[in-house]
């Protein structure tokens, strides 16, 4: 019986700790055994930010590029990989000019409180800033009313960010 009772508790927990991932930022607050993303978005390719494509590619190419494994970068604990070193170096200069908006996550989801994957393939920049989306229809979405969108998720993300 008491064997029982932990698997069931066992089983709530891990279900408690995946809702928090999913749900809005306060919902995961009041759940504080419940694992949380990270500050960079690394879901397409674990421990790699974009996915693996070449931050600075995007202002410099004005296209996602796939960067190279061998060509990779540490930064806020994550990899980062690029195309060429010259790319790598000018990120490693200054970072911040090149990192994603939101760790990469969907500027979208951000603007309505929460974190969702953010694909590379479905970008913009904006005033200076990489954005990425979902996908390219919640990107259309976006879209529609960027400035405020960019307004609402610059306000959550500092929330967003720091229940990580």
């Amino acid at each position: 019986m008491r064997r029982r009772f932990l698997v069931i508790l066992g089983l709530a927990a891990g279900a408690g700790a995946l809702a928090a991932t999913a749900l809005s930022p306060r919902v995961a607050a009041m759940m504080p055994w419940a694992s949380r993303p990270a500050a960079i978005d690394t879901e397409l390719k674990p421990g790699v930010a974009l996915g693996g494509y070449d931050a600075v590619a995007y202002f410099r190419e004005g296209q996602p590029r796939e960067g190279r494994p061998d060509l990779r970068l540490r930064h806020a604990g994550v990899d980062w990989y690029f195309a060429s070193e010259a790319n790598r170096q000018a990120f490693s200069a200054r970072p911040e000019m090149f990192a994603p908006a939101y760790g990469g996550y969907c500027a979208w989801a951000v603007a309505q409180g929460y974190t969702a994957k953010g694909d590379p393939l479905a970008w913009r920049i904006e005033n200076g800033r990489l954005y990425l989306n979902y996908d390219l229809s919640v990107k259309a979405e976006w879209e529609k009313d960027m400035a405020g969108n960019i307004s609402r998720a610059d306000g959550h993300w500092p929330g967003i960010a720091g229940s990580r």
